[in-house]
């Protein structure tokens, strides 16, 4: 056979030696036989994401973990660096599901290694070393239906004690070999835990079986199944070995409206008394820590508020007193040992205290409403002009 253009950087690798043929060609990937020395490998080439038809791709991605902040940004805003992540996350999913599930003890393939979008693993044959057919391709008795049922549903249990619902189940995807049915396609694993679509979707796994297998043996059909499990779960009481019986009762005593109401109010209050408590606290934690903001315009200076107003305490010159009052300069120069002493000068009068402007507030103006819009003006169309028909004049 001749190598697809995917396969090809793997044989050149020599991570595979041989493609030896295809053996399908689903809506999510293309399956190939591939040779490794002697050992026979199946490789999973997925389509890219405008070829595949899987629908509604976003309520199974839910939950999903994400490896870091940027590429978590780059999801929620649908950039080409996100649509990229998205692609990568979808095509990885599988290849972690796979290596959970055979750890948890899963009948799934068992996966070798996953190389620039290609998965290599285990290829699943029957008793006569041919490819396993699909659940859907094989004719059952009623025993055998519903021993598969019973297995069908441990399956379900060991892969919901791991955390993972498969999102898709159904009699497509469930391969059978010389044990029994092999799950298989698991790129839309969903997380238990984390996504709000978990119960929907493990219901319906749960009554896909039912309703395949009910075709072989009716009264699978009366089971109930997947209440009984997922109420287990939702109780942590759900285990790999638990004792399963397919009845389940459902809850129908009247919902105590009163009580939950009581509930809401004391809750309500008891949030109103924690605010309460907490309001002085923090008004006097902001009055500490807001420092007061001078305003040159509103308030006056500092110093001036604490210097004395000098009005009164104008004092003349000394050369302007009486002739009475003025002492003699030479008793005070000789008085001063012979040294000259230059007359003492009059201090300078005191300006007044200036006032500083107070800014009022500008009344603001009114706003004058927009001018109507102009009217079309009106086209007067006049009607058009007789044609007459006829032969033109001079002829």
């Amino acid at each position: 056979m001749r190598t697809p253009p995917r396969l090809l950087p793997l044989v050149e690798d020599g991570i595979i030696d041989e493609v030896v043929g295809q053996v399908r060609s689903g809506k999510e990937a293309d399956v190939f036989i591939v040779r490794l020395g002697e050992e026979i490998r199946c490789a999973k080439v997925y389509k890219d994401s405008s070829h595949r038809s899987f629908k509604q791709a976003a309520a199974y991605q839910e939950g999903r973990r994400v490896q870091n902040s940027r590429s978590s940004r780059a999801l929620n805003k649908r950039t080409a660096f996100g649509q990229k992540e998205a692609e990568s996350n979808w095509i990885t999913a599988e290849v972690q599901a796979l290596n959970a599930l055979s750890a948890a003890g899963v009948r799934v393939p068992k996966p070798f290694g996953f190389f620039d979008g290609v998965l290599v693993m285990e290829l699943i044959v029957d008793e006569a070393g041919e490819v396993a057919p699909r659940l859907d391709d094989v004719q059952l008795s009623t025993e055998t239906a519903l021993s598969y049922h019973q297995e069908m549903i441990h399956q379900i249990v060991l892969m919901l004690c791991a955390g993972i619902i498969h999102g898709d189940l159904s009699e497509f995807n469930v391969l059978v070999d010389a044990k029994g049915p092999v799950i298989i396609d698991l790129p839309q694993a969903v997380n238990a835990a984390g996504n709000n679509n978990a119960q929907r979707m493990f219901a319906r796994d749960v009554d896909n079986m039912a309703r395949y297998f009910g075709q072989f043996a009716p009264e699978i059909l009366r089971l109930q199944y997947a209440k009984e499990i997922w109420s287990l779960y939702q109780n942590g009481l759900l285990t790999p070995h638990v004792e399963l019986t397919g009845a389940f009762e459902e809850v129908t005593s009247l919902i105590d409206i009163g009580g939950v109401m009581e509930a809401i109010l004391d809750a309500q209050r008891e949030h109103e008394e924690k605010l309460a408590r907490k309001a002085p606290a923090a008004l006097a934690k902001e009055a500490e820590l807001e420092p007061k903001k001078w305003n040159p315009r509103m308030d006056p200076p500092q110093e001036a508020k604490s210097q004395p107003s000098q009005g009164n305490r104008f004092q003349a010159p000394q050369g302007n007193r009486p002739n009475g009052q003025q002492s003699d300069f030479r008793q005070k120069s000789s008085g001063s040992g012979g040294r000259f002493q230059a007359p003492q000068q009059a201090a300078r009068p005191a300006q007044p205290q200036r006032q500083i402007p107070v800014a009022r507030p500008v009344p603001p103006k009114p706003v004058q409403p927009p001018p109507p819009p102009p009217k079309p003006s009106v086209v007067e169309i006049k009607p058009p002009v007789e044609i007459k028909w006829g032969r033109r004049p001079g002829r």
